[in-house]
């Protein structure tokens, strides 16, 4: 298999879907772009290897609104399947899920109480609010706690840690991390800085030197042995101790000042000099007093621009104290100062900080969402949610069609080249209410049908009862007891032979029985079969389930063949099993059946081959069909019609043939034309029937002749 080249471990299990355009639903109601098949296969793909890691059955669902984050039950996944490494995906699914195999979800809701009071004193000693201590030792435990789980996955799956290897690749080895590591940024002893060192820890970059305290930060985690942590509570051992280090670590003196530590020093200097003099000062001319306040002003601004530059608080406090002993008339000059504090502000955006350290933040903060669980995934609407959610429930499937190269110069010229053309064919799996409820192909399923659709199917099933009746023959077994034989079982009433030299007191005894048996019904749903001819063809294709349903040792699977409601791809739609389904399921779905597409015939049949039971000794398979005539199909790129679409149907029908199942095909027409017939029997063999479907008679006839044959 050609793996993606940025997907490698995706694509393997994936195999084309991430390449492939598959189903997109272009109705009014949903949102053009969203391929609900191609998030129901990410969607169970995921959920399967979830599972596998786990060990537990733990839902996958999509984001529908905020940020996403394991909550201890549900992994959430992103509906956007377009990320450059695809595989970063799947590894952070993996991730949230052994956090919910292996976190303590409780312990984490409580941590606020396990923090000592005197940790909490000792954080706000050091500029820091309550919440933004309980905050920072919840990051050092996720931090701890992330290490420890990947490191037991890993471990005990290595065959995954290639998802995770992508997964950190994404949120962490970024260059941007790599020079922000080897530079003099995120030195200054601040919980940023602290935490921007420790996530990094693992990169090869990283400098233990960097900050006061951090080496004995890496020897307290000691990665290497992260394995003797065995839960939840051993990682918090580990995390507060890390805590504590950094707090003991941020000195009040050396702590960089925010704006508002600043603008209250600022203010306070300012106050204490407007005392002195006097509250606006007295004497002297008022020109000069404005000029001398609009020159203290200027000096201050020159200094503010300074230290935006250099971050030097110490140096502009210093001036400012020369410079406010000049300043006169204190409602003036305040709004004045004000007004360059706010000039102040607004020149600490990012917009003019350096080019790395507005990187640096960014792939910071990233990183630090990550350690918080909370990820930006692209959301779900909820009517797609159903969507998918529908196209889950009823396992539907893209198979590749046309894969054979005896099709490829056929394919050549049904096929427009440039744009691209599409070889795939739907399988729906399980026709069920969420399908019907989801508005998904219409061209096979009304959600709203009219009342009388039911009377097909309360005749089909009455039709079915006696024909059931004629068939039973199927189920009967035959003894057949040959005696008097040299060998086999003795049977007792010769017994009294062997007195008189007669040793043939033998007997066998043959049970004559036919072997279970599987039939698969066919239906065309193609457009030219609405009426009465679709109606007769289901209440036919009914009888037939409710008769092969009252024989023992026989099932039966009922398909529906058509197009995509806009026509993009071929649809086979399995709408009962009997190994899998009641016959209840016919009574209450089967009104919502209807055709009004068109006739892709071959196609589905070559998409449906793998699921096709082969005659074995102990089974007989049969496959019966009801259509109308030539297949007929087309899209933007494909054009599926005439002889070559007629040999193509005609070769799928021989494939199964020579799987040993028995053929049967019924022409349903209303009208005589013996060259669409001779097409038809080009297509399904000589013995192709045109029978009245409504015939119970006729069905019988037809129907016992193929199963009664040996």
């Amino acid at each position: 298999m050609k793996l993606n080249k940025q997907n490698n471990f995706s694509s393997f299990w994936l195999g084309d879907s991430l390449e492939n355009k598959s189903l997109i639903e272009k109705d009014v109601d949903t949102k053009p772009g969203v391929d609900h098949i191609k998030l129901a296969g990410y969607q169970r793909a995921i959920s399967n290897f979830v599972n596998i890691v786990t060990s537990k059955s733990i839902p996958v669902q999509f984001s529908q609104r905020g940020d996403s984050y394991t909550d201890g039950k549900v992994v959430t996944i992103s509906s956007k399947l377009d990320d450059k490494l695809f595989d970063s995906s799947v590894g952070l699914a993996l991730h949230e899920g052994s956090h919910i195999l292996l976190s303590d979800f409780d312990f984490l809701r409580q941590l606020g109480s396990s923090i000592p009071k005197t940790t909490y004193e000792l954080g706000m000693s050091k500029g820091m609010r309550h919440r933004d201590i309980k905050e920072f030792f919840k990051n050092m435990l996720n931090y701890v706690e992330d290490r420890r789980i990947d490191h037991y996955v890993v471990s005990s799956s290595p065959g995954y840690k290639g998802y995770y290897l992508s997964m950190y690749q994404k949120y962490f080895n970024s260059p941007t991390i790599d020079k922000g590591l080897k530079s003099d940024e995120m030195t200054e002893a601040s919980i940023d800085a602290y935490m921007f060192r420790i996530i990094n820890l693992t990169n090869p970059n990283t400098n233990l030197d960097a900050l006061p305290g951090l080496r004995d930060i890496w020897k307290t985690i000691d990665l290497r042995n992260i394995s003797r942590l065995q839960s939840t509570g051993d990682a918090w051992k580990v995390a507060y101790k890390v805590g504590k280090i950094v707090l003991q670590n941020l000195d009040d003196t050396d702590r960089a000042e925010t704006y508002d530590d600043i603008k209250k020093r600022l203010n306070q200097t300012l106050q204490q000099s407007m005392n002195q003099q006097g509250g606006g000062g007295t004497g002297g001319m008022e020109g000069q007093r404005d000029m001398v306040n609009d020159y203290s002003v200027n000096r201050i601004k020159d200094l503010m621009q300074k230290y935006k530059d250099s971050n030097d608080y110490e140096r502009l406090l210093d001036q400012v104290q020369v410079e406010s002993v000049y300043l006169q008339d204190n409602g003036r000059v305040a709004n004045m100062v004000e007004k360059l504090y706010q000039e102040l502000e607004n020149g600490m955006s990012d917009d003019e900080k350096s080019d790395l350290r507005k990187k640096l933040d960014r792939a910071f903060d990233k990183q630090r969402k990550f350690l918080q669980g909370q990820i930006s995934k692209r959301k779900l609407s909820k009517k797609d949610k159903q969507k998918v959610q529908a196209i889950s429930e009823s396992g539907t499937t893209l198979k590749n069609i046309l894969q054979d190269s005896k099709y490829d110069e056929m394919s050549s010229r049904w096929m427009n080249r440039n744009a691209g053309g599409k070889k795939q064919c739907v399988v729906v799996k399980n026709f069920n209410q969420t399908l019907v409820d989801s508005g998904l192909f219409r061209s096979l399923i009304d959600p709203s049908p009219w009342r009388d659709t039911q009377t097909r199917v309360v005749e089909g099933l009455r039709l079915g009862k006696m024909l059931g009746k004629k068939l039973q023959i199927r189920g009967e077994e035959r003894l057949l007891k040959n005696t008097r034989l040299n060998s086999g079982r003795i049977d007792k009433r010769l017994i009294a032979e062997l007195g008189f030299g007669n040793s043939n007191v033998f007997h066998t005894i043959n049970i004559d029985k036919f072997p279970d048996g599987f039939l698969h019904i066919s239906l065309d749903a193609s457009g030219s079969m609405s009426g009465e001819k679709f109606n007769k063809s289901l209440t036919c294709a009914i009888a037939i389930i409710q008769a092969v349903d009252m024989i023992q040792n026989f099932d039966v699977v009922f398909s529906l063949r058509g197009t995509q409601d806009t026509g993009e791809l071929p649809v086979i739609m399995y709408a009962y099993d009997s190994r899998v389904d009641k016959i209840s399921k016919v009574r209450k779905l089967f009104r919502y059946l209807h055709c009004g597409s068109t006739t892709p015939e071959g196609l589905c049949f070559e998409a449906i081959m793998d699921d096709m039971i082969t005659t074995t000794d102990k089974m007989d398979s049969f496959f019966l069909n009801l259509s109308d005539g030539m297949p007929m199909y087309s899209n933007d790129t494909l054009y599926y019609c005439g002889d070559e679409a007629v040999h193509h149907t005609r070769d799928m029908v021989n494939k199964m043939r020579k799987m040993g199942i028995n053929i049967l095909s019924y022409f349903i027409s209303d009208y005589d034309s013996e060259t669409t017939l001779q097409d038809f029997k080009t297509m399904y063999g000589q013995d192709a029937e045109n029978i009245n479907v409504s015939s119970v008679t006729q069905i019988a006839k037809t129907m016992n002749n193929m199963f009664l044959t040996k």
